[in-house]
């Protein structure tokens, strides 16, 4: 393995975000192979020795990322607080992985699971507010004054004022219809709540992006590991957010 900056070791072992580790280097907190380190500095975490605080650092784990298409019933968590399944049980792991983001338990369609905290951070953090797509059947047609509110934002019951998400029909189904949302945020169960207050109760949710990912031809159950391409173009997609929203 190359030498990599030690901030970026660090936040691979879960010691923290890559920001809190720079400050720990910067305060003479951190050594490598005995001697204190500067900012920019880097190292081999194979043959280092890297220490916070004079305590070992493990070596970092492999990286895992994985797109699942969770089905009703599984609860979008790392651990169960009864015996149902949770999205974790679902895929092969040698590492601990954990979901990015939620979907309500009667929800569908994309999760992502991985450890790598600092992509998991640029992706679910609001500030960086990345999209996410899904196909909802209603259970009625949404009339145009339904539409423009949704796309305007709704206060929820909760007093949650929700941001301007991007809703169009895709097609009728008998007395219902499929709709695209995408929303850039993703409140407690915000697509149910929004449409149950307009009057478009919603008969089911399917999520089939985040992001630049995309859930693609996964069935219900199914998952696939991210090729590296997936990988990448996540990491420059969330670096490029974050980027525009420190300027901002």
């Amino acid at each position: 393995m190359t030498k990599e900056r030690v901030q970026k070791i660090l936040a691979r072992t879960g010691i923290g975000s890559r920001r809190n580790n720079e400050k720990y280097i910067q305060a003479g907190r951190v050594t490598v192979n005995g001697k204190v380190i500067k900012l920019g500095d880097k190292a081999n975490p194979d043959i280092d020795e890297i220490r916070l605080d004079g305590r070992l650092i493990n070596k970092p784990e492999k990286f895992e990322y994985f797109a699942l298409y969770k089905p009703r019933g599984v609860i979008s968590t790392s651990q169960s607080p009864d015996r149902r399944k949770t999205v974790v049980d679902l895929v092969p792991h040698s590492t601990r992985v954990y979901p990015v983001g939620r979907l309500d338990i009667e929800s569908e369609g994309l999760v992502l699971l991985t450890n790598d905290g600092e992509l998991t951070n640029l992706l679910t953090h609001p500030r960086y507010k990345h999209d996410k797509e899904y196909r909802v059947l209603v259970a009625k047609h949404p009339d145009d004054k339904q539409l423009e509110t949704w796309q305007r934002g709704v206060i929820l019951d909760d007093g949650f004022k929700t941001a301007p998400a991007k809703v169009i029909v895709e097609k009728t189904k008998g007395k219902g219809a499929w709709l695209q949302v995408i929303l850039s945020e993703g409140h407690k169960r915000q697509i149910r709540e929004v449409a149950r207050q307009i009057g478009l109760p919603v008969v089911k949710l399917i999520r089939i992006r985040i992001s630049t990912l995309q859930l693609g031809s996964l069935k219900p159950r199914q998952w696939r590991k991210l090729t590296a391409k997936e990988i990448s173009a996540l990491k420059k997609g969330a670096k490029n957010i974050t980027k525009h929203k420190n300027r901002g």
